[in-house]
């Protein structure tokens, strides 16, 4: 039998993780929440929804998300579904990514947030576009909304991604691991999910700036070793 775990990395989310733990469940066999070191009652409010790993220091989100897919990992999961525990990812659309998957198995599932794009902040969405640019290059495969968090992950690329998930890691991690599971034999399906800014939501954990730059920096990595590869650019810029 299938096996489907929702994983939710969360530094201080009291208000939001209930709910999105709740929703999640509705439509997953597991959820583990990976509380990364807050210091609110995060974890007290996951359990008893859901299997709470907790890391003793703020590790950041590439930390908890490894922590989270090796330990899903080790007890069965088929598939690993991530999503943020800000309330940001409508969890009425896990059942669209998992029936990707279930159509193409060896994709990695991005939930790329184009329903509702137009009210996403200008800044944010100017380096959601840049990256996607270098990374669509990099993978060689056409991407929008490569900085999406929802996704889903199937266990036969997670037993073979093996990225760096230091704290400086952060967004990288997400990042990466679209242009290695490109080189493994796992490229990029999206599928279309909505784009939620709640008013009173937390400021983003993503900076623009600095965090675009450490992807770029990731990206030139990637194509330098590998020539600049020039079919890539030319693959990346078809329509998804």
């Amino acid at each position: 039998m299938t096996a489907v775990v929702a994983l939710i990395p969360a530094h201080n989310e009291s208000v939001t993780i209930e709910a999105v733990v709740a929703g999640a469940r509705a439509h997953v066999d597991r959820v583990i929440v990976v509380d990364d070191g807050s210091d609110d009652d995060t974890a007290k409010r996951a359990e008893g929804q859901a299997e709470v790993l907790r890391q003793n220091t703020n590790g950041g989100k590439a930390a908890a998300l490894w922590a989270g897919m090796q330990h899903a990992l080790a007890t069965g999961a088929d598939a690993v579904v991530t999503l943020d525990a800000d309330g940001q990812h409508d969890t009425r659309e896990i059942p669209a990514l998992i029936a990707a998957w279930n159509e193409t198995p060896n994709r990695l599932i991005l939930g790329a947030r184009l329903k509702g794009r137009e009210h996403t902040p200008p800044l944010r969405l100017f380096g959601d576009r840049m990256a996607d640019f270098w990374i669509a290059w990099a993978s060689g495969q056409p991407l929008q909304d490569s900085q999406s968090g929802f996704r889903l992950y199937p266990s036969a690329l997670l037993q073979r991604l093996d990225l760096r998930h230091h704290r400086s890691r952060g967004f990288v991690f997400e990042s990466e691991a679209l242009i290695v599971a490109e080189r493994l034999g796992f490229p990029v399906r999206g599928v279309p999910v909505r784009c939620i800014y709640p008013e009173d939501c937390r400021p983003s954990h993503y900076r623009p700036t600095a965090d675009t730059l450490r992807i770029i920096a990731m990206v030139a990595s990637h194509l330098l070793r590998r020539g600049m590869r020039p079919a890539g650019l030319w693959r990346s810029l078809r329509r998804p």
